[in-house]
């Protein structure tokens, strides 16, 4: 399987290209505009056809390239069924499975850092199995639950009640990292997330409602302008 993992220094987002080989269909993830161009070169390059970019939720730190894919290749854009994004073509449910010529991804619904949050696994033939956590699951850490409908409760429940039973050898690919990991697996973070490890869920909603973490810069740009898939709207 082709495989790629790409980032955005400004927001420290990860995005991921899926196809079954070079020269055929292929999908992205949680892409970002200010890397539309990079993303197009890829495919141009790689030889792909683009005809799925997904974002896992409503990113508050940077703006998707969602609409931007669509506008230059044709792809079909897709979000979880509780998205409140307007231009989206498709919703997806959870367990729904989506089939991109042989690479398939599982739809999991888990809310927590926002309450439309999914997070999609891939199991396939020959190829480790993976879930792709958005911000719902990061790196020896967790999405923040202060806005856009996040639930600390939730996030516990999405992370050790869906995620962790996905079995230990799963690769953990986030939507963002901050200290330079690059990918982790469930048993990792079963054992090693200081959030979660040997953590009660009071424990967890504790630590996670005194975080008093600061607003992400671009949240009052990137909230609005990512409902519309990207395009940013002038304030009259």
């Amino acid at each position: 399987m082709l495989f790629r993992q790409l980032f955005d220094a400004e927001s420290s987002t990860y995005t991921y290209i899926l196809a079954s080989a070079p020269g055929r269909e292929a999908l992205i993830i949680d892409p970002v505009k200010s890397q539309l161009d990079q993303y197009l070169r890829a495919i141009r390059e790689l030889d792909l056809q683009l005809v799925t970019a997904i974002d896992t939720h409503t990113h508050a730190d940077h703006i998707t390239a969602l609409g931007g894919l669509r506008d230059e290749t044709g792809c079909v854009t897709i979000m979880g069924e509780y998205t409140q994004a307007e231009c989206v073509s498709r919703h997806v449910r959870d367990e729904e499975t989506l089939s991109i010529d042989g690479v398939k991804l599982k739809a999991l619904y888990t809310p927590g850092h926002t309450d439309e949050s999914f997070s999609f696994y891939l199991e396939a033939p020959d190829t480790p199995r993976a879930v792709f956590t958005g911000d719902v699951l990061l790196i020896r850490g967790t999405g923040r639950t202060d806005f856009q409908g996040g639930d600390p409760g939730k996030s516990y429940d999405s992370i050790t009640q869906r995620l962790f039973t996905l079995g230990d050898d799963t690769l953990v690919y986030p939507a963002h990292d901050y200290k330079g990991w690059t990918v982790s697996s469930i048993r990792e973070e079963r054992l090693h997330n200081p959030r979660l490890a040997n953590k009660s869920r009071d424990a967890y909603i504790e630590i996670m409602n005194n975080l008093n973490l600061p607003n992400p810069k671009q949240m009052d740009i990137a909230v609005p302008a990512n409902l519309a898939c990207g395009q940013v709207r002038s304030i009259a």
